[in-house]
């Protein structure tokens, strides 16, 4: 595409990006990879939760999402939530002028139109809307591609959520459910598609250099307390699930199995310091990991795995990688109903180590078959991502030259993505 009167369109991408979630920051590098790819000359910046970590690995200028710092802290003081509301206040012109300097906005993947973890309406689903309103408002076209949606009963995040979508230029989700509960709440969907989780365009893992220690597992493992609707009984889910993983892991080290623990959020810590404080063990270890590279080459270097996480479900089946999901959503089920694992999940709320023992044995005799099924999967879900990316280009970079609408020029560098 040629930019318009010589002047390089520009590209904003928004999320919570860089707060420490590796999903996340994976469909971030899959959409700059796309950009870079298909549109070098777009001039690329953030609007997102970590910009400085954003900045630091993708090369990118970035800005806070929030004006206030404590965003994501519980306000329990007078100070705190009064300046908690003055940040409300503040960011609909934050967001305002950042998406005025754009011609157009991504949002890239993420479950950014669901609540199946807790969620507040004044949190994200805000922020969200703030961006949709003022894409609607000054001709940004804003996209969120590849999202996550799912039924919502609390009313006021749910409506929320539903004028986000519909003020949105371009929507498109990663499974037939998400769009079909974004009909649900009232939005016209005929037009929008179903495409594979942003994450499988990324380059799949190399085979380990060396062989890995024979039957290892690895284990994803969550933070996890229920969704939304889950509050009251948050504790009891959580301890449920961590009494479950933790006599799983302890079943496998006892049979000489090594086992590596996988995170996919810095709030998962102290679920991984609890596993190894009961499992005693030198058949235990955590991988240190940054990036879905990273994990995609721990699930790579397995001969299999059993993860709750969505995206460290994406990284065993983009490895090529038998993989048990511990499930917590409708998401994680359609993920593995099309990778064709449908039959290996097991409930997140109500984890059952003998049970889930059983399955993953049952799993692991079906090996053979099943990578030979992810890998003929995997060929399909990149074919219909590059169909996405084309979808996408039509949608939201015209090939006439028109005027430019703004005024101000924009000082940014040229998306550049640094190896992780």
């Amino acid at each position: 595409m040629t930019p318009r009167n010589g002047i390089p369109i520009r590209v904003g991408v928004f999320g919570l990006l860089g707060s420490g979630n590796l999903g996340n920051d994976g469909s971030l590098e899959a959409i700059l990879g796309y950009l870079r790819a298909e549109h070098p000359e777009a001039v690329v910046d953030a609007l997102c939760g970590g910009p400085e970590t954003v900045s630091a690995r993708f090369g990118i200028p970035a800005t806070r999402l929030n004006w206030y710092r404590g965003e994501y802290r519980t306000a329990s003081r007078a100070g705190s939530i009064a300046a908690k509301g003055a940040g409300k206040l503040v960011d609909v012109f934050r967001t305002a002028a950042w998406v005025r300097r754009h011609d157009v906005v991504i949002v890239p993947g993420m479950g950014v139109l669901e609540a199946t973890l807790p969620l507040r309406p004044w949190g994200f689903p805000y922020a969200l809307f703030l961006l949709c309103a003022s894409g609607r408002l000054f001709g940004t076209r804003v996209a969120l591609v590849s999202v996550g949606a799912a039924a919502i009963r609390n009313r006021p995040t749910r409506v929320l959520v539903r004028w986000a979508a519909r003020l949105a230029t371009y929507r498109s989700y990663r499974d037939a459910q998400a769009r079909d509960a974004l009909r649900a709440m009232g939005v016209d969907t005929a037009r929008d598609e179903v495409y594979p989780d942003l994450a499988f365009s990324l380059p799949a893992p190399p085979s380990p250099a060396l062989p890995a220690s024979p039957g290892r597992v690895c284990v994803g493992v969550m933070a996890f307390h229920g969704g939304n609707d889950d509050r009251a009984r948050a504790e009891e889910i959580h301890r449920r699930y961590l009494d479950g993983t933790i006599r799983f892991v302890r079943a496998l080290a006892e049979e000489g199995r090594t086992v590596r623990l996988l995170t996919g959020d810095a709030v998962d810590a102290p679920v991984v310091a609890a596993i190894l404080d009961a499992v005693d063990s030198p058949l235990v270890t955590v991988a240190e990991t940054s990036s879905l590279a990273d994990l995609m080459k721990e699930m790579a270097a397995a001969d299999s795995a059993v993860a709750i996480r969505y995206h460290n479900l994406i990284c065993a089946l983009k490895a090529g990688t038998p993989v048990l999901a511990v499930t917590y959503a409708a998401k994680s089920e359609a993920l593995m109903e099309g990778m064709g694992l449908g039959a290996y999940c097991h409930p997140a709320r109500e984890v059952d180590a003998d049970r889930l023992l059983e399955q993953f044995r049952l799993l692991e005799k079906r090996s053979a078959e099943l990578r030979q099924t992810l890998a003929e999967r995997n060929e399909d879900a990149v074919r219909r991502l590059k169909h996405q990316f084309t979808a996408l280009t039509a949608a939201l970079f015209p090939t006439t030259d028109q005027p430019h609408r703004h005024t101000t020029p924009h000082a940014h560098a040229p998306v550049r993505q640094e190896t992780p």
